[in-house]
């Protein structure tokens, strides 16, 4: 059975990609991840404010006594000859390139528009086959616009691809006044990709010690449908890759997704409940599936069931809510 698809203009064997988590932290992890089945592996994110911590640490040093001897100021490099940010996952993804044959895409996460996009050029100097630019930016502002939220998610992109030349995703929320809309945008900004959905992890209060704690809950299959939704309204009408993420725990979850139109699938919670053997059971199940309703190959059913073929998708989807209201019992 042939799997193969394209994510990213990347060829890769399969569509079950392992998306960014602490599992990758290890390269032994990456390895057995691949051995398993993985087709591409998302590196853990680099934090924007990881970079601009080590970019004020590093000014504090170089500036500190500079000040008692004048001719001091002369043996020090300017600050912005300094290759800046963490050289642990520089070395990490060269690490996990030697390790595997399997592309590997590093993640920067950010929020803000700054010099931190420029360290992008340096996880392609370390030889990472893609990027993926996790923005997570939950605005709070009060006299923001929803046009400035949007212009952020733009800027970052475009800070990033000015400086990279390896195709860049970004992985985002779906919280705009018209998601459709902002997709068009992203796709003519230079993303190679989207990826559907950023879970926003929502803070708990813990009552004895009066203290508000993160709380991280994995996924259920039930959050696949809001990816499966928009991935069936975008498949055909973006350029840019489409990958799902959020909820995709069975080979069932994986083939409903390249059903709606998606390129790849992305695995976490299912592999940190069930270990790295389960993306080669899912690998399994998808060929057993394919087989048995006489498929030849996974590109044939990508995009069967997305809403490309339907003149009016708005129309469409205001038919399925009354339908769906309707039909409870």
């Amino acid at each position: 059975m042939d799997l193969t698809t394209t994510y990213l203009g990347l060829k890769l064997r399969s569509p079950l990609v392992v998306s960014a988590s602490p599992l990758s932290e290890d390269v032994d992890n990456i390895r057995h991840m691949a051995d398993a089945g993985a087709s591409a592996v998302v590196l853990y994110s680099l934090f924007e404010e990881q970079l601009r911590q080590d970019r004020l640490e590093l000014n504090r040093n170089l500036e500190n006594g500079t000040d008692s001897f004048a001719e001091s100021l002369s043996y020090f490099p300017e600050p912005s000859e300094f290759r800046l940010g963490p050289e642990e996952y520089l070395k990490h993804i060269a690490a996990a390139k030697r390790a595997t044959k399997v592309p590997i895409i590093a993640s920067l996460n950010g929020s803000s528009v700054g010099g931190w996009t420029n360290y992008a050029r340096q996880i392609q100097e370390a030889g990472a086959d893609a990027l993926e630019l996790n923005i997570y930016y939950i605005p709070t502002d009060m006299n923001l616009t929803g046009t400035e939220v949007e212009m952020t998610y733009l800027d970052i992109l475009r800070a990033v691809k000015a400086n990279v030349t390896i195709p860049v995703a970004v992985k985002l929320s779906p919280f705009f006044s018209n998601f459709a809309n902002m997709a068009k945008r992203l796709d003519q900004a230079g993303a190679n990709g989207l990826v559907l959905f950023n879970r926003f992890y929502q803070p708990d209060i813990e009552l004895e010690s009066l203290e508000v704690k993160p709380n991280i809950l994995l996924s259920t299959p039930m959050a696949m449908r809001l990816p499966l939704r928009w991935i069936a309204l975008l498949h055909g009408r973006v350029n840019a890759s489409l990958a799902a993420t959020s909820g995709i725990h069975r080979a069932a979850d994986a083939l409903k997704m390249i059903m709606a139109g998606a390129d790849v699938t992305m695995l976490c919670s299912t592999i940190l409940r069930h270990g790295f053997p389960q993306i080669a059971m899912m690998e399994s199940e998808l060929v057993e599936w394919l087989e048995e309703h006489e498929y030849e190959s996974l590109s044939q059913l990508k995009g069967s069931l997305s809403q490309l073929n339907c003149p009016n998708p708005a129309a469409f989807e205001r038919a399925q809510y009354m339908k769906a209201l309707c039909s409870y019992a």
